[in-house]
């Protein structure tokens, strides 16, 4: 099927969505849609009519693009959260979450997550057979039910991105130790190497992990940032018809039309509360704040422990390099040996050279100033 904006929309299989995809190779306009009812659509259009659709500029849209580098971020807008974490590109709205490059190796978990995650309670039940209907519970499901939709999104992205660089720091710590141990009991050209690569991976992934939790605090730190990630409210705070001719083109979903609606009913008792209220962002922020500055307090352990070892070696050369100078001496009769370093009876001798010189200077001009003072006494 095609929109007006010219790209194919799709109904998704949630068997093979991912799947199907792996034959376009990692094409820039891939995207997969999975909305609050559990439906997903592939997308395959251009950025304007992505733009047009979650209605955000071009600028934010431009931090989404896989080519581009550009640092972490949580971009709250009128009525789409823009979402740039490492490899985890979105945008959530407050009834659909857009995914881009789903056929990434690393996105693929997200994608089954987020199936799993925001499924709605009705997908649960099944019919056995007898015209009665069987519930399968799922705890993690009806715990978040209450959510915002937006949150609920954001969850499994920010969960996703810490177990991911959590997941690479552990990675990096099991190869970094058993390095450094063999590097301080032998020290070859071999295992200097190895650690300078090791010290290398740990200084970027140390520098990521940093982008993502000064993001988180920078979004802690301030209410009005937070409570622009509060789409639920905003919309159900706006006018009923505001917002629905941006959707229209959409015709995959026969939902679209009654989700204004139902985000309205499902966050009445989010908007009676105090707008100014971001207490429930705020702890699932300060969550996963916690969980990404335990990684980094990781890696600045491990940073230091390099350090150390550096120091250690550094040190270690240096002996070495100042023990060859000694001069190899014949033991006496008696059995003793000579180990007085070569340079250390030069430093001695030159030294001496010069507190004599010294010394006969200052003996000179006392002679000479005292047999002066001497002759104009008398």
């Amino acid at each position: 099927m095609t929109g007006r904006e010219g790209g194919y929309v799709v109904p998704a299989d949630p068997a093979n969505a991912v799947g199907g995809l792996k034959k376009k190779g990692a094409g820039s306009r891939s995207w997969i849609l999975i909305d609050s009812s559990g439906q997903e659509v592939i997308l395959d259009v251009d950025k304007y009519a992505i733009m047009h659709r979650v209605q955000i500029h071009a600028r934010d849209l431009r931090i989404l693009d896989p080519l581009l580098s550009y640092p972490s971020a949580i971009l709250g807008r009128e009525r789409a959260i823009v979402l740039n974490l490492e490899h985890i590109k979105a945008i959530i709205t407050s009834e659909e979450v857009l995914l881009r490059d789903p056929l990434d190796d690393n996105v693929v978990p997200i994608v089954e997550d987020l199936r799993r995650r925001l499924k709605p309670v009705n997908a649960n039940r099944d019919d056995n057979g007898d015209g009665k209907e069987l519930v399968h519970h799922d705890v993690e499901t009806s715990e978040e039910d209450d959510s915002p939709f937006e949150f609920r999104a954001l969850e499994v992205a920010l969960e996703a991105i810490c177990s991911f660089l959590s997941a690479r720091t552990i990675e990096l710590e099991t190869a970094v130790y058993p390095a450094l141990d063999m590097l301080t009991s032998k020290i070859s050209s071999r295992n200097l190497d190895r650690v300078r690569k090791l010290k290398s991976q740990m200084t970027r992934l140390t520098a990521r992990v940093q982008k993502v939790r000064d993001e988180l605090e920078q979004l802690l730190d301030d209410d009005d940032d937070m409570a622009d990630l509060y789409l639920s409210r905003k919309l159900a705070g706006a006018s009923p018809v505001s917002g629905s001719g941006a959707a229209s083109w959409f015709l995959a979903s026969p939902t679209i039309g009654s989700k204004i609606s139902r985000a309205s009913r499902a966050s009445v008792a989010t908007v009676r509360g105090d707008e100014n209220d971001v207490e429930e962002l705020e702890m699932l922020l300060e969550a996963y704040f916690m969980q990404i500055d335990g990684t980094f307090n990781k890696l600045t352990t491990l940073r230091e422990y390099i350090d150390n070892t550096e120091d250690y070696i550094n040190t270690s050369s240096t002996i070495t390099e100042t023990s060859s100078f000694r001069s190899p001496q014949k033991p006496k009769p008696d059995g003793h040996e000579t180990k007085l370093p070569l340079s250390t009876l030069i430093y001695v001798m030159l030294a001496a050279v010069r507190a004599l010189s010294q010394l006969w200077n200052r003996m000179s001009v006392y002679l000479l100033f005292g047999s002066r003072n001497l002759w104009e006494d008398k």
